[in-house]
């Protein structure tokens, strides 16, 4: 693994607003505006590299599947801070029939410098972003730039493949809806729904367009209905079911959630079980089913333990996006702080740095397999909304 620098090709900023990247910038505390999209550098990894890490996502994966199953299984739902029944009976039932349910995609956020083995930092299996640079901007810039070479990423052709094959599990007679929330600001939400829509048409779905705030409640006949006052039968929804089941519309959702029996009215994907794989607490079960594997970090549920005088730890609030309340403890920096909101406590990994860049893998999974790569860059060791995305090619 390399970090090579090159000169960004003239109108870059047009050429990528153009394949779906309209966020191409991103908008400091200063008001400046820098390069969210950062093709002044590179990344160069060899095929072994690729096959291995390809390897390493699919275990992993299979590990959080198992991971989960034991949470259902021994009910700890409290673990990851659900405490409400309905929803851990939501949750457990939609991983018994999760055969009967569409599932999609995930990614993994990886620590790898291309000398040991990555590290897991943590899963994000329901609401993951960075799709579209990963999978159609970088793919056409290596086209262009590197002609001939080849590029970890075959995320348009799977996500494809996967809604085809999946299809048969979407209720008969109507369309797909397709749904982000209105209040992003930044169009990150709403280009990778419209981008997952296209993959969707582009497998011969009938799909349709609506945001979250225009889904609307008809207590006659106690349905969800779209904006044209249709049931909306199956929705794609880039919206967190922690947010899901706790707004005001909560108790619709559960009283009409359709877990694959036939029963309810409304089919939600990603399905209700992926709130098991994108709560951080799943680290600390990890490390608990499998200690010391070479590609987890130490993390526990109830404190940072020995980790405050050995490595070092990093706390981390079970749900978050964009490293929002995340804070680095050096080795030794003090009396080991616990929060009274529900965190884990990882053992501090820091981001390997490439030319003072520090690094995180995002490695995709559709299906059950591995798909692809992103790569991001972060001033600091925190990988947050102000980071970069770098494109990469395998040399």
């Amino acid at each position: 693994m390399e970090r090579r620098t090159l000169t960004p090709r003239p109108g870059w900023q047009q050429t990528v607003e153009a394949q779906g990247l309209i966020y191409p910038l991103t908008r400091y505390p200063d008001n400046s505006f820098r390069p969210y999209w950062d093709e002044s550098a590179y990344y160069v990894l060899t095929l072994d590299e690729v096959e291995a890490l390809e390897g390493t996502v699919e275990e992993l994966h299979r590990m959080c599947l198992a991971a989960a199953d034991h949470i259902v299984t021994a009910g700890r739902f409290a673990d990851l801070g659900i405490t409400d029944p309905r929803v851990a009976h939501a949750v457990a039932e939609s991983w018994h029939r999760r055969a009967e349910l569409p599932s999609l995609y995930g990614r993994f956020d990886l620590r790898y410098d291309g000398t040991g083995p990555a590290k897991l930092l943590e899963y994000n299996a329901d609401t993951p972003t960075s799709l579209v640079e990963a999978a159609s901007p970088q793919w056409f810039w290596m086209e262009e730039r590197f002609p001939g070479a080849d590029q970890w990423n075959s995320l348009h052709e799977r996500l494809v493949a996967a809604w085809r094959e999946q299809a048969p599990l979407l209720p008969p007679g109507s369309p797909l809806h397709f749904a982000h929330t209105s209040d992003d600001e930044t169009g990150e939400d709403l280009m990778t729904v419209a981008y997952l829509k296209e993959t969707a048409e582009q497998a011969g779905l009938d799909t349709d367009w609506i945001s979250m705030e225009e889904i609307g409640w008809d207590p006659l006949s106690e349905r969800f209905v779209d904006n044209g006052l249709r049931f909306i039968r199956s929705v794609f929804k880039l919206y967190p079911w922690e947010w899901l089941t706790t707004d005001r519309f909560a108790g619709h959702v559960l009283d009409t959630l359709d877990n694959g029996g036939g029963t309810g009215s409304t089919l939600w994907i990603e399905p209700a079980w992926k709130m098991l794989l994108s709560n951080k607490a799943l680290l600390a079960v990890l490390w608990e089913l499998y200690p010391d594997h070479p590609n987890l970090l130490p993390t526990h549920l109830d404190g940072p333990r020995d980790l405050a005088a050995t490595t070092g730890y990093v706390t981390k609030p079970l749900l978050g996006r964009e490293g929002a309340g995340v804070t680095i403890h050096q080795p030794g920096s003090g009396d080991p702080l616990v929060r009274d909101e529900p965190c884990c406590y990882q053992a501090l990994a820091p981001l390997p740095a490439f030319d003072g860049n520090h690094v995180v893998l995002g490695a995709w999974v559709v299906g059950d397999e591995a798909a692809g790569l992103g790569i991001r860059e972060s001033a600091g060791l925190v990988t947050d909304g102000y980071a970069r995305f770098l494109p990469h090619v395998i040399l």
